[in-house]
């Protein structure tokens, strides 16, 4: 059997038990001999196993190195050493250097003839999947193999800097997944058409008796014929490509595939959507492809694919209600960009419990809500815990979905944050920082504002429960430990009258003028009202000013795909304090030097920036700044002064007395709700609830609310199928009157207990859904407690029934 016709058995394998039956019914040609370790060390089985946690970024890994082999492939191809000066220097750089016409992939035609250049085919039985992986490429040839593809920790593109590989190991991750096994194929030719085509076949060695005994780990070898990759001449094969036949490149297949719950379907749908989420904007589309005889019944089998960014922007009117940016720089840890996207609570023709699991379907397969990346490659993430907990937003928490862009961050932070695998956040210091970061950003931004709305459209005016909370202070003294407890854990409210937020927000709202945005600004001004010129603004050492700009741009300007623009912050001139001595070394170049600078994008006409000083300057120092609005057309630019005052004294804080101390309230509102409205009774139904965490149905008796640590309201289901079915066992009024002031105060209070306690005690949970571990956060956990027959414990068996039944 010659090299071609082993290759073609060998590729047109479907499974791992199909490559297995070769394996084995040709002794001779994969006789033990021929099995070489990979990266020419046994040892190395650690750092293939150690890399991605889960099968898909793994899989994102060879995509990745895919897009590096075409950006390489152009560099040559332009006459240019990658390694050398004249190289770009980053992968944006490279993308508008080889690719002139890239704008145009935003438009469907453009970008499915782009995305055939890297493809992901689906090969075999619908549960055991095997994938094939195409690009047309740098390619290697066959007596490269071992100093590329068959390598580890080499760095053989570390000086290379507008592609995003650098370890030499990312791209080995994936075999892993590959069945039991571990069989992957390889299969390249070199871009200039020169050379043979050859390929090899990875798998995990297979153990002898005598080794089992022996050693304690095996490793991973590759496939070679008397010392040689087996290799042969071509011009083109069919390897069933979409639209195309392989003459050069690299082409891959990663046999019986480990893909999770949730990808392994159709693979244009469900394993396209699952890649989008780490490929948050990738420098190449891609095509992900599906057969006909695997889903004979499915339309649409081949889908490109070009990041999650373009996704959300795209379903803006269907999914997306808001989405916006923040910028955050430094001179420590270098530029943030920040994305927030913010989805409808109800989708069109869809309710409300039925377009959050939609939405959670369609954009957070991998559980994954604020997204880190690097050059558009997802390299870390946190889970909506950041969102309920650090940002204290828990009825958006299933709504929102943060970006982070960390490619302009410096090297030396950025290196701290990511593992080598690129999957996971490192937890170490600067993952603490970069977390208090966002959240700083996040908190003074818009998102504040849109978060207030969804609360307002839930009233918080609970029911009157003085007589309850009497009742349960009566016999507490004011210093016990368990009030203590409580001050910890609820919100504490002084009695007397509040202010009137509703005739404020009618004031505000009556002042605002209709804003008509434009697509491109006209205008760009200081001050709240664009009348200011020149001014001279304050900023205290150690504190920190917002500054408004006006303009008439459209709120999307600096996020959108097509023709966005930007708010540079330029350094004009640092005069520093006389009084000092103006011995201070040279002016400094960057803004950053001298301030922490957040910005965001506009807003109905207004663009804000946040300005802190940092320690390099003094107090009396005066700074001349430069803000600048890029526009196609023309940039416009605003000149203002900041000088730096002397630190805000801290206001004193008044003691309260004792009387106020006893004044105060450590206790959740109380709020009942019902499932229909009644005539001439003011009450919270179900309807209201919708499209928030807090939703009900008959199941549910409960819905605690907190924002953070602090429990805000405890919302009761009047109309569950607990208490409907403890009242058919009654007969009077009276008795039906009892039993719902029972239900309620004693799920009232055991759901204030068991947050309290459980929260003090610093419980964690978690529940496994299939093959999958999910985080649950505290206010789930005591919500789901009363759905598994808890609260229908506590109707049927107060303390004197349990004591008489245990007698």
């Amino acid at each position: 059997m010659d090299n071609r016709e082993l290759f073609e058995k060998l590729f047109f394998s479907q499974t791992e038990k199909e490559v297995d039956t070769i394996i084995q019914s040709y002794p001779e040609i994969f006789k033990q001999d021929n099995w070489y370790p990979y990266g020419d060390n046994e040892s190395f089985f650690g750092v293939i196993e150690n890399q991605q946690a889960s099968p898909v970024p793994a899989l994102v890994e060879k995509i990745t190195n895919s897009i590096d082999a075409i950006l390489t492939r152009k560099c040559y191809e332009a006459g240019i050493e990658p390694t050398s000066a004249e190289a770009p220097k980053t992968m944006e750089e490279a993308i508008e250097k080889f690719f002139p016409d890239h704008k145009k992939w935003d438009l469907p035609s453009f970008r499915k003839a782009q995305s055939e250049s890297i493809q992901i085919i689906a090969d075999g039985q619908r549960m055991e999947t095997s994938l094939i992986i195409y690009d047309d490429g740098e390619g290697q040839h066959p007596e490269d193999f071992e100093r590329t593809f068959l390598s580890l920790l080499r760095g053989n593109k570390n000086e290379i800097h507008f592609v995003q590989g650098k370890y030499n190991m990312g791209g080995s991750g994936a075999i892993v997944f590959c069945g039991k096994k571990r069989y992957h194929l390889i299969a390249s030719k070199r871009y200039d058409g020169k050379g043979k085509f050859g390929f090899t076949l990875i798998r995990q060695h297979p153990f002898t008796k005598e080794e089992e005994e022996k050693k304690k780990n095996t490793w991973y070898e590759y496939f070679k014929i008397n010392g040689q990759i087996p290799s042969f001449e071509i011009d083109q094969l069919d390897l069933g490509l979409y639209n195309r036949k392989f003459t050069t490149g690299t082409i891959l297949k990663l046999y019986s595939y480990d893909l999770p719950p949730g990808s392994r379907s159709v693979i244009s749908r469900d394993l396209n959507q699952s890649i989008n989420e780490f490929l948050f904007e990738p420098a190449l589309p891609v095509y992900t492809i599906d057969k006909k005889e695997r889903y004979p019944d499915d339309r649409n089998l081949e889908r490109d694919l070009y990041g999650l960014k373009r996704r959300l922007e795209e379903e803006k009117s269907k999914y997306v209600d808001d989405y916006f940016l923040e910028s955050y720089k430094d001179k420590e840890i270098g530029e943030l960009k920040i994305t927030c996207y913010v989805f409808k609570p109800r989708i069109e023709g869809k309710t409300a419990k039925e377009s959050r699991e939609s939405i959670q379907r369609e954009f957070f397969k991998n559980n994954m809500s604020v997204l880190f990346s690097l050059n558009g490659q997802v390299h870390g993430h946190f889970t909506s815990e950041f969102i309920s907990r650090t940002l204290k937003m828990q009825l958006i928490k299933d709504y929102i979905l943060i970006h982070v862009d960390c490619t302009n961050l410096h090297y030396a932070f950025r290196k701290e944050l990511f593992m080598a695998s690129r999957d996971r956040l490192k937890q170490g210091e600067e993952t603490s920082r970069l977390r208090e970061i966002v959240a700083k950003v996040l908190l003074k931004s818009k998102l504040v504002d849109i978060y207030k709305k969804r609360k307002d459209t839930i009233s918080f005016a609970g029911e009157d429960k003085n007589e309850l909370i009497k009742s349960f202070t009566k016999n507490l003294p004011l210093k016990s430990e368990l009030l203590k407890l409580l001050n910890q854990t609820f919100k504490l409210e002084e009695k007397g009258e509040k202010p009137d937020k509703e005739k404020k927000e009618k004031k505000r709202k009556e002042k605002e003028e209709e804003f008509k945005p434009e697509r491109f600004p006209t205008y760009f001004k200081y001050g709240k009202n664009g009348k200011d010129e020149k001014p001279m603004i304050k900023i205290p050492l150690g504190g920190e000013k917002v500054i408004k700009f006006k303009t008439d741009v459209e709120n999307e300007y600096f996020v959108r795909v097509e023709e966005p623009g930007e708010l540079k912050i330029t350094l004009l001139k640092h005069t520093n304090n006389e009084t000092e001595g103006g011995t201070k070394p040279g002016t400094p170049k960057e803004i950053d030097d001298l301030f922490y600078v957040q910005k965001s994008n506009p807003q109905d006409g207004t663009i804000k920036i946040v300005l802190a000083p940092t320690d390099e300057v003094k107090v009396g120092d005066t700074v001349e700044i430069k803000a600048t609005l890029t526009s196609p057309g023309k940039d416009f630019d605003q000149i203002f002064l900041v000088k730096i005052v002397e630190k805000e004294k801290p206001k004193e804080k008044i003691k309260q007395t004792k009387d106020e101390e006893e004044n105060k309230i450590g206790l959740p509102d109380l709020i009942l709700v019902y499932k229909e409205p009644k005539e001439g009774e003011e009450r919270k139904t179900w309807a209201d609830l919708e499209g928030t965490p807090l939703e009900m149905g008959y199941e549910t008796v409960v819905q605690p609310f907190a924002e953070g640590d602090i429990l805000q309201a405890i919302y009761v289901n009047m109309d569950s199928n607990v208490l409907k079915n403890y009242k058919t066992t009654l007969k009077s009024a009276e008795q039906y009157e009892a039993a719902e002031k029972r239900y309620y105060t004693s799920v009232y209070f055991h759901t204030l207990f068991l947050f309290t306690i459980s929260k003090n005690k610093k419980y964690s949970m978690k529940r496994d859904e299939g093959e999958q571990v999910k985080d649950v956060d505290l206010v789930e956990y005591v919500k789901d407690i009363f759905e598994s027959y808890y609260a229908q414990f506590l109707l049927n068996f107060g303390m004197s029934e349990l004591v008489q039944s245990l007698e």
